[in-house]
């Protein structure tokens, strides 16, 4: 079996992998502060209630955008796990052909992201991930990773209009009935989720007419992509385990 790590500003996206069967995946907090020993009970302890043992783990791939996390990570797996991790960055085996203008400034998360949706998807398309920030990846019909854009995430856009704004509260990051608020958490939520909508859909015509690509599939990923999916019809698919795929793949190809 094989463990990949997906490590995020907000969530560490776990998957244990037999061959090319996700048997199980887990989503944590990440915490910068926690220890080597700390994250190795975590993991034995979310391995022994799933009825796995870390000694049937074979292999070990981690792609991080948290670099002070990275080495407590590969810590743990060699101590707890006996395995010493691939790390996605440079010098590894990808398949992907970046046309980016310095390809080392390209997120690990976002290359693990093309390098699954080109294996499963037909191009061109685009990835969107709905993470901490969120990351719009655009890949050609030749499967040639051009770039995208980023923005804030949904989550750092509500922290915001509560911190900056003296009189709103924080509130819940839910779907309300009506675009027209009538309190003001709903008022919130409703410009928050259908104006976050409206800012992928422009986002993703633009993108289509910069890529003379009228026909482009659009797949979302990450955590609140659920929620951000049923208010537009620009995205064609919702795949939650696009990165643990993405990981799998480029470990096969690393063996």
């Amino acid at each position: 079996m094989m463990l990949a790590v997906d490590i995020g500003n907000t969530n560490i996206v776990l998957g244990v992998y037999r061959q090319r069967e996700l048997l199980h995946h887990f989503r944590l907090n990440t915490a910068r502060q926690s220890t080597v020993d700390e994250y190795g009970v975590l993991i034995h302890n979310l391995f022994s209630m799933s009825g796995l043992s870390v000694k049937d783990i074979e292999g070990v791939i981690i792609s991080s955008v948290v670099p002070p996390l990275v080495q407590v990570i590969v810590e743990m797996c060699v101590k707890y796990i006996g395995k010493d991790p691939l790390l996605v960055g440079p010098g590894i085996k990808t398949g992907l052909n970046l046309r980016y203008e310095n390809p080392r400034e390209v997120g690990a998360d976002r290359i693990v992201n093309a390098v699954a949706a080109i294996e499963q998807y037909k191009c061109p398309l685009v990835v969107v991930d709905f993470g901490t920030a969120t990351t719009f990846d655009c890949i050609d019909a030749g499967a040639n990773y051009l770039g995208g854009a980023i923005v804030p995430g949904l989550g750092i856009s509500t922290e915001a209009l509560y911190q900056r704004a003296s009189k709103l509260p924080r509130i819940e990051l839910e779907k309300p009935k009506k675009v027209i608020g009538r309190n003001t958490v709903h008022a919130m939520q409703a410009g928050i989720i259908f104006g976050y909508a409206g800012q992928v859909e422009g986002i993703v015509r633009r993108i289509k007419l910069e890529m003379n690509a009228p026909v482009l599939k659009v797949i979302a990923t990450g955590g609140l992509a659920p929620l951000i999916a049923g208010e537009t019809d620009c995205i064609d698919e919702v795949n939650p385990m696009l990165t643990l795929e993405g990981l799998r793949i480029i470990y096969d190809r690393n063996k």
